[in-house]
C-alpha cells in the first residue's frame, strides 16, 4: 500500500547512518586491533591511519544521527515511532532536546565518541590498545539501535522505526488506510512523562551518561595494559581519566539526588531506590580503583586491586544499564521502565566485556607486578587501602540487595530487603560512614611507606580534639533525636557525625599546617572537605527531618490505606481563603491557582507564615497530567530556602481533580428531637430546635418568625461537628438558610415542619468550597549537603588540572 502523508526522507537518511556507524567501528575496532598487534613500525602506522579515519567516520555517522532524531522531534513527524513515543506538539523545546535521552544509548555513544577523539590525539603509545576498547565499545552501542532481526532474535531498537512498523502495531485497522496520518490519533504523540518534565532533565542525564562513558576509559588502559603485558607503566597516564571518570560519574550521581529532591514527592534527596543505586555502585568501585591506582602510582602497592576496581567499575556500569534496561525493576522502582525486548542482548553486553577482561587478569595475576613485603600501619598506604575496600565492600552490599529481584528471578526464591526499604540499607551505611569518616580524616597525615608514631599522633591531636569539640556540641544541642530505630542506631548517628566532621576539620587543617596553604596542590583535601560535608549534611538533614502538615482541622480525606505517602493524619487539608493552623505555622490556600500555557500544569498557591516572626512565604507546588496514556496526575514539589534549612510541600490531593457538575440532592426526613439520621461517614442527632435564635451566628428578635436546628454530627473517625440551619419568614416569604460542614463535605438544611416534626435536609458534595491536601517537611542544614558536593567536585578538578599539568595532556 502506498501510504501519503509521512515525511520518509530523514528516515532512510537516518537509517543509513546507523548502518555507516556501525560499519565503521566494525573496521576501526579491526584495524586498531591490528595496528595494536602489528610487528613492525610501518605495519601499525598503516593499519592505525585505518582505524582512525573509521573512527572518525563512525563519530560523523553518530552525529548525523542525533541530528536526524532531533529533526524528526521537533517537526513533530509523528508516523516515527520515536517522536510519537517520546514527545508531542506542547512539549517545550528544551523538553524536545531531552527526549533524546530517553534513547540512553545514543546519548552514551556520543559521549563515547568524544571522548575517543581526544584519545585519539593525546594517547600516543597507549593510542592503538585503547581505542581497540573503545571502539568496541562504539560497535556494541552501535547493535543497540541497529535494529534488525536475525531469526527471531531482535538486535538493537531502531530510532527510525514508523509506528505502522512496529511489532504489533502493524495490524491495526487504521493503517489499513492510506491516509492514516490525517487521523487525529496520528496528528499528536503521547507526549513526554509527566515526572520527568523538570529542568533537571536537560542536565542531568547528559552527565550521567559522560560518567557512564568515561568508565571505559580506565578500564581500556587497564585492559590493555594486561594485554601488552605492560603491567604498570599505564597508571600515570590513566590517572586523569580515572579522576575524571569519578568526578563526572560523581557530580551526575549527586545531580540525580538533587533532582530527585526537588522533583518527586518522597520528601528526600535519596531512598535507595534501584536505579539510584545502580549508578551509585560503579561510583563507588571507581572512586575505590582510583586511591588504590594513586597508591600504585606512589609506592608500588596495590596494581592486583587497582585492576580488579577498574575492571569492575565498568562492568558494573554495564550491569546498571541491564537493570534499568530489562524491566526487571518495574516493580521495585519509583522510575517506570519497560522491558525493551533486548535481555540477551544487554546480558551479551556485559559478557563480552567481563569475560575477557578477567581472562587477562587471572591468567597474569602472578605476573602483576606486586610488592611481597607488607605495608606498615603507620603508612599512607595501608589505610589507602583499607578505604579502597570498605568502599567495595559497600558497593557488594548495596548492589546484591538490588539485585534481589534478579537473584528471585533466576532460582525462584523471594528475597526482599523489607518492608522499610530505606533503613535496610542505612542500618548498614551508617557505619560504612563512620569508618569512611574516620579514615578520610587521618589517612593524609601519614607519609607513604611509614610514618613515626609520635610524629603521626602529634599533628592528628589538634584536629580530632577540635572536631570532637564540635561533634559533641552538635550532638547535645543539636536536638537530633532520631528515636524511630533505636538507641543504638542513633548512637551511630552520632558516630557518623563525627567522623564526617572530623574529615572537614582535619582535611581543612592539613591544607593549612601541612601544605601551607598551597591550594593547587590541594585537590585531594578539598574533595575530602567536600565528602565530610556531605556526610554532616546527610546525617543532620535525615535524622532532623521534620513533618510539619499534621492534620489539626480534622478533615481526613480518605485516600487509599496502602498508599503510605497519603496518610490523612499527615497531610493538611486546606479550605480556601482559610488560615490553618500547621505547628510552626500559619498555612493559608489562597485558591489564586493558575495554569501553564498548554494547560497540563496546575500551580496552587500556599502562603506560610511563621508564628514566631511573622514573616510569611509563598510556595507554588503543582500537579501535572500524566501523559502515555496515564491516568492522574504526578506532584511537582515546591521549596522555600533559608540559610539553615528547607521548607519542602507538594500537594496530594486538590479538589479542582473532580471537576464538574454537582448532581448531588437533598434528601429530607422529618425528625423528633433526640432522633438519628444517618449519613454516608457519620450520623447526626437533632438536639433541640430554638425559636428566635440570637447568637454570634443569628441575629432575630422576638418579633421575627425563625428556627433554628441545633444539630450534633458524629463522623465516623469519632470527630465531632455542630450544624445550626434556619427557617425563618420575612416580607410574607419562607426563607431558609443551610448550614455548611466543610468537614464531612455537608450541607444541612432545615424545609420546614412536616407533622409537628422539624424536616431535615442532608446534601453531600464533593465541590462546597476549593481546597488542598498539603504535605510539608522541614529539611534542617540540607545546604550544608549541597554546598559538599560542590566543594567535592571542585577538589576533583583541582586535582584533574594538577595532574594535567605536571604530566601534559592524559596520555
Amino acid at each position: 500500500m502506498d501510504y501519503f502523508g509521512e515525511h520518509l526522507l530523514p528516515g532512510k537518511i537516518g537509517h543509513f547512518f546507523v548502518t555507516l556507524s556501525f560499519a565503521a567501528s566494525f573496521v576501526a575496532t579491526v584495524a586498531y586491533y591490528k595496528s595494536a598487534s602489528a610487528k613492525n613500525i610501518e605495519e601499525e602506522s598503516s593499519w592505525k591511519k585505518l582505524a582512525r579515519a573509521a573512527f572518525v567516520v563512525d563519530c560523523f555517522s553518530v552525529f548525523s544521527i542525533f541530528a536526524v532524531v532531533y529533526y524528526i522531534i521537533s517537526h513533530h513527524y509523528f508516523e516515527y515511532n520515536y517522536a510519537w513515543e517520546h514527545s508531542n506538539r506542547t512539549l517545550p523545546g528544551q523538553y524536545l532536546l531531552a527526549c533524546i535521552w530517553e534513547g540512553s544509548f545514543l546519548l552514551w555513544t556520543i559521549w563515547q565518541c568524544v571522548l575517543g577523539l581526544i584519545l585519539l590525539f593525546k594517547a600516543k603509545k597507549w593510542e592503538a590498545p585503547v581505542m581497540t576498547i573503545i571502539s568496541f565499545g562504539q560497535l556494541c552501542l552501535a547493535t543497540m539501535i541497529l535494529g534488525i532481526y536475525i531469526s527471531n532474535a531482535k538486535i538493537g531498537i531502531n530510532p527510525f522505526l514508523l509506528v505502522r512498523q512496529m511489532p504489533g502495531f502493524g495490524d491495526a485497522p487504521i493503517f489499513n488506510r492510506p491516509d492514516y496520518m490525517s487521523i487525529p490519533q496520528m496528528q499528536d504523540g503521547q507526549g513526554f512523562n509527566a515526572l520527568l518534565q523538570n529542568y533537571w532533565v536537560v542536565i542531568h542525564p547528559p552527565v550521567l551518561f559522560l560518567g557512564f562513558a568515561a568508565t571505559i576509559v580506565p578500564f581500556a588502559y587497564a585492559f590493555a595494559g594486561l594485554w601488552k603485558k605492560d603491567f604498570g607503566s599505564w597508571s600515570k597516564p590513566a590517572l586523569p581519566w580515572t579522576l575524571f571518570a569519578a568526578c563526572v560519574l560523581g557530580t551526575g550521581v549527586m545531580m540525580g539526588a538533587a533532582w530527585a529532591y526537588e522533583a518527586l514527592s518522597f520528601g528526600g534527596f535519596w531512598a535507595w531506590d534501584p536505579v539510584e543505586n545502580a549508578s551509585l555502585v560503579p561510583w563507588l568501585v571507581l572512586v575505590a580503583g582510583l586511591h588504590t591506582q594513586v597508591i600504585y602510582n606512589s609506592t608500588g602497592h596495590s596494581l592486583r586491586a587497582t585492576y580488579f576496581f577498574l575492571i569492575m567499575s565498568f562492568v558494573l556500569v554495564l550491569y546498571a544499564t541491564f537493570l534499568t534496561r530489562s524491566g526487571i525493576l518495574g516493580d521495585s522502582s519509583v522510575h517506570a521502565f519497560v522491558d525493551s525486548g533486548m535481555n540477551l542482548q544487554l546480558v551479551l553486553f556485559i559478557v563480552v566485556f567481563l569475560a575477557p577482561a578477567f581472562y587477562l587478569f587471572i591468567n597474569n595475576y602472578k605476573k602483576i607486578p606486586h610488592i611481597e613485603k607488607e605495608e606498615s600501619a603507620y603508612s599512607r598506604e595501608f589505610w589507602m587501602f583499607i578505604g579502597s575496600l570498605v568502599l567495595f565492600l559497600s558497593s557488594v552490599f548495596i548492589i546484591t540487595a538490588t539485585s534481589l529481584p534478579v537473584i528471585n528471578k533466576i532460582f525462584k526464591t523471594n528475597w526482599s530487603v523489607g518492608e522499610d526499604n530505606t533503613f535496610a540499607y542505612n542500618r548498614v551505611e551508617v557505619f560504612i560512614a563512620i569508618i569512611l569518616g574516620l579514615l578520610t580524616a587521618f589517612t593524609q597525615y601519614l607519609k607513604y611507606k611509614d610514618t613515626h608514631r609520635k610524629v603521626f599522633l602529634k599533628k592528628i591531636a589538634v584536629p580530632t580534639i577540635i572536631a570532637a569539640a564540635i561533634s559533641l556540641l552538635v550532638s547535645i544541642f543539636g536536638n537530633i533525636n532520631y528515636t524511630r530505630y533505636g538507641a543504638g542506631f542513633l548512637t551511630a548517628i552520632h558516630l557518623a557525625l563525627f567522623g564526617g566532621t572530623y574529615a572537614v576539620v582535619a582535611n581543612t587543617l592539613y591544607i593549612w599546617a601541612e601544605m601551607k596553604g598551597k591550594i593547587k596542590y590541594a585537590g585531594a583535601s578539598v574533595a575530602h572537605v567536600g565528602f565530610g560535608l556531605m556526610l554532616v549534611g546527610i546525617l543532620l538533614s535525615t535524622s532532623k527531618k521534620e513533618l510539619l502538615s499534621f492534620n489539626t482541622t480534622g478533615i481526613n480525606l480518605p485516600f487509599d490505606p496502602k498508599d503510605k505517602d497519603k496518610n490523612p493524619l499527615e497531610n493538611i487539608t486546606l479550605l480556601k481563603n482559610v488560615k490553618t493552623d500547621m505547628g510552626k505555622y500559619w498555612a493559608t490556600y489562597t485558591g489564586d491557582d493558575s495554569t501553564n500555557a498548554v494547560g497540563n500544569i496546575s500551580y496552587y498557591h500556599i502562603v506560610l507564615t511563621e508564628k514566631k516572626t511573622n514573616r510569611h512565604f509563598d510556595l507554588y507546588p503543582d500537579l501535572v497530567k500524566n501523559t502515555k496514556g496515564m491516568e492522574g496526575v504526578s506532584q511537582n514539589p515546591d521549596k522555600h530556602h533559608y540559610w539553615d534549612r528547607d521548607i519542602f510541600s507538594y500537594i496530594n490531593y486538590a479538589s479542582n481533580l473532580e471537576k464538574g457538575n454537582d448532581t448531588s440532592k437533598f434528601k429530607f426526613s422529618p425528625i423528633s428531637a433526640k432522633d438519628t439520621v444517618f449519613y454516608s461517614n457519620g450520623y447526626m442527632t437533632l438536639n433541640k430546635t430554638v425559636k428566635n435564635p440570637n447568637n454570634q451566628k443569628y441575629h432575630f428578635n422576638p418579633a421575627d418568625t425563625a428556627m433554628m436546628a441545633d444539630i450534633n454530627i458524629v463522623s465516623r473517625d469519632s470527630m465531632h461537628y455542630t450544624a445550626s440551619p434556619v427557617l425563618y419568614i420575612r416580607n410574607n416569604e419562607l426563607r431558609s438558610i443551610p448550614d455548611t460542614v466543610f468537614a464531612q463535605n455537608l450541607i444541612v438544611v432545615l424545609k420546614g415542619v412536616l407533622n409537628d416534626k422539624p424536616e431535615i435536609g442532608i446534601k453531600e458534595s464533593s465541590s462546597l468550597v476549593p481546597f488542598v491536601s498539603l504535605k510539608v517537611y522541614e529539611f534542617p542544614q540540607i545546604n550544608i549537603l549541597w554546598m559538599g558536593t560542590v566543594i567535592m567536585i571542585i577538589g576533583f578538578v583541582m586535582s584533574i588540572v594538577h595532574r594535567v599539568n605536571r604530566k601534559g595532556l592524559p596520555s
